[in-house]
């Protein structure tokens, strides 16, 4: 445990930031599984659209620092290649 007072507000501070990201970085994650399963079902019509939520969820975490935006912009291409298959 940190005994310098900036070192325990840094903790402190580190901590709120985690509890925000994970909320951003958990919904992308939960929204790209399901796209998946809606690829893999085979309905383009519900897969565009649950594709189209998960690159919303990846935008959003890429514009908030929380993932690189080659990150996010390499898990929207996966996706849109698994589409273009249909």
């Amino acid at each position: 445990m940190a005994n310098i007072k900036s070192a325990i507000k840094r903790n402190k501070q580190n901590e709120k930031k985690r509890l925000r990201n994970r909320v951003y970085r958990g919904s992308a994650r939960t929204f790209v599984a399901k796209a998946r399963v809606a690829i893999e079902s085979g309905e383009k019509e519900a897969a565009v659209e649950s594709t189209m939520r998960a690159i919303r969820a990846l935008d959003t975490a890429a514009q908030k620092g929380i993932l690189h935006k080659n990150n996010a912009a390499r898990r929207k291409s996966r996706l849109m290649k698994k589409i273009a298959a249909l």
